[in-house]
């Protein structure tokens, strides 16, 4: 392993301070992208996909929870998979309290290819308590293209499409995929790229989230 230079405490200090000044430079650069991102243009969204979750079957009105925003984590995880991707694992490990999200009016769900008798196992094994719904018998993952057709095979490739929903109108505001989703998972970096963003509802400041009212 190749180390740093070993300097003083003045010197790591300064070096410090002019690296700290490009970092706010991004973070400035940063804001006014998540700005743009929210004046996107949205979609309607006709079709009226049906899913299978926990409770049984459920269409994409339903994964709101009666919330305004929806999250969804497109993890890669094709029918004749054993079990899900690891790299999806990897990331859904990241994922924080969900009473953070739902603070902001925002819900969050995984959504696979994978029947939902495959899903199950897999999401004990892994001890995760995330709504998870399989979209096995119909078009949503190639609709929103988290699985593209390739010589004729569909590929599986992770993503985010972020939501919308004014009374039982639905609106596809935001996606990302493969490398963008570096750097995401937490509350704050999952709310920016959303349409309505950080902004508070019935509280402008973080709980505990226990302490969170529905």
């Amino acid at each position: 392993m190749s180390l740093s230079e070993i300097v003083s405490r003045e010197r790591w200090r300064a070096a410090r301070e002019e690296l700290l000044r490009k970092e706010e430079a991004i973070a400035r650069a940063r804001d006014v992208l998540n700005a743009e991102r929210r004046r996107l243009p949205m979609v309607e969204v006709d079709p009226e996909y049906v899913f299978e979750g926990g409770d049984g079957k459920a269409n994409l009105l339903d994964l709101f929870e009666g919330r305004t925003q929806l999250i969804v984590h497109h993890f890669m995880f094709a029918p004749e998979w054993e079990a899900g991707c690891p790299d999806c694992a990897a990331f859904l490990d990241q994922i924080g309290h969900l009473a953070h999200l739902r603070a902001r009016d925002t819900s969050f769900a995984v959504v696979s290819r994978a029947p939902f008798t495959s899903i199950l196992p897999f999401k004990a094994r892994m001890g995760w308590t995330l709504p998870w719904y399989s979209s096995y018998h119909g078009d949503f993952n190639r609709d929103f293209e988290a699985t593209l057709v390739v010589d004729d095979e569909p590929v599986e490739r992770p993503g985010i499409s972020c939501f919308l929903r004014e009374h039982d109108r639905v609106f596809h505001t935001y996606a990302v995929y493969d490398r963008g989703l570096d750097g995401l998972g937490s509350t704050a970096s999952l709310l920016d790229l959303t349409a309505l963003g950080r902004a508070p509802t019935g509280s402008d400041r973080v709980r505990y989230h226990d302490e969170y009212e529905e």
